[in-house]
């Protein structure tokens, strides 16, 4: 049974072809019993175009709902009267309610208001009674205003399933498109996580490798202490890589059983002895009251603080210096960090700051329009570099 009703939706048209076929077998068993003034041919002929509505009406509702029209003018005009085939009418007002054009589905409305008047002014019903005409143009009515309603009804339902479809597909492509957005944000904050952690400490073991290889002969005791150093350093970076790329794993735990920490304000202090450890001088301070911020303002302030100094190591010369400051406000939370080197190249800190080798500021401007703070960044009237930031408490929205 369910590969009868597969073929018929598969096959509309054979289906209607079949019913056109009934339609006419009864037309044809009553064609010699009609009265009309055009004889049989006529008659016939009309038969068939009403019949062939029924066969193409799914296929070309609006140009069969053109034939039945001119169709039945046509049996006005040669006075053939009404017959089993004028059921085609009622047909094709539905399916063109139902599937046609919105002026085919008017169009059909008209006629089928004009049908059953028309109908009764060429073949009146004989009887004495005067309204009995009207009352009989009335009851023709009908049929076809219930064909057409059933018809729009349809129609109504259809559009209306379909609005539902495609609000669902819409909101299915919001949805994967709000996924992609977030892999591609998760995966931008990564790579700036990474690219602060890999920056700044394999630029200290850079430095302490280097003063080890120096005074390796002549000063055993502070080679050693570079090497300890170094050691620390890259334990410390590897702790945050596999921090970092546990955030790519699927629920799988780290080897050590838990992750570190994410870097805070009260971990500048640590990072600022780390560099100076490293050979750089740098004053640190604080001014207004401590408390605790919210954790995205945490991180910020960590990675602006720790990326303007390696910034400071890569390219203020070997005699730099630098100072950070951190000021608490009322409202927020801002950071001064200065040095007294070379500068950076202008390229660093124009167009985004990409220097072509790493994420440069741009990192730092993502990172701080993140949390809906300031960044300024650029060289000193009197030589060095300067990188401010204003961070508020309030996330952005």
């Amino acid at each position: 049974m369910q590969r009868f009703y597969d073929f018929i939706r598969r096959h509309p048209t054979s289906v209607d072809s079949f019913w056109a076929v009934i339609l006419l077998g009864m037309s044809a068993m009553s064609v010699g019993g009609y009265r009309n003034d055009a004889g049989v041919g006529p008659a016939v002929a009309c038969i068939l175009l009403m019949c062939l509505t029924v066969a193409l009406r799914r296929r070309v509702p609006e140009r069969m709902l053109i034939l039945a029209i001119a169709t039945g003018l046509l049996q006005v005009a040669l006075g053939i009267e009404p017959n089993p085939s004028n059921f085609a009418m009622l047909v094709i007002v539905y399916t063109v309610a139902a599937n046609g054009a919105r002026w085919a589905s008017r169009l059909a409305l008209g006629a089928s208001l004009c049908a059953a008047t028309i109908s009764q002014l060429r073949w009146p019903v004989e009887k004495n009674d005067a309204t009995a005409p009207i009352v009989f143009a009335v009851f023709l009515t009908v049929p076809f205003l219930l064909a057409w309603v059933l018809g729009d009804s349809l129609r109504t339902r259809r559009a209306y399933f379909a609005q539902l479809e495609e609000r669902a597909s819409r909101l299915e492509r919001e949805r994967e498109a709000q996924a992609k957005v977030a892999v591609a944000a998760e995966r931008a904050r990564i790579a700036r996580e990474l690219h602060d952690v890999v920056a700044h400490n394999v630029s200290v073991m850079i430095v302490q490798a280097d003063g080890a290889a120096y005074v390796m002969d002549a000063s055993p005791d502070q080679a050693k202490q570079a090497l300890e150093t170094i050691s620390t350093t890259g334990r410390q970076a590897l702790a945050e890589m596999r921090r970092l790329l546990g955030v790519l794993r699927s629920g799988e735990a780290p080897e050590s059983g838990e992750y570190v920490p994410q870097p805070d304000v009260q971990q500048i202090e640590d990072l600022v002895e780390q560099v100076r450890t490293a050979g750089l001088t740098v004053d640190f301070r604080v001014e207004g009251t401590a408390r605790p911020l919210p954790s995205g303002v945490e991180l910020t302030a960590y990675r602006i603080v720790q990326e303007a100094l390696t910034n400071t190591r890569k390219h203020g010369g070997p005699d730099a210096g630098a100072s950070v400051r951190l000021v608490y406000f009322d409202d927020g939370l801002g950071l001064l960090v200065e040095d007294d080197g070379r500068g950076a190249a202008q390229e660093l800190y124009e167009d985004g700051g990409a220097d072509g080798q790493g994420h440069g500021l741009i990192g730092m401007r993502e990172r701080v329009g993140m949390v809906g703070g300031t960044l300024d960044a650029g060289p000193r009237p009197g030589g060095g570099f300067r990188i401010s930031a204003l961070l508020p408490l309030k996330p952005a929205h």
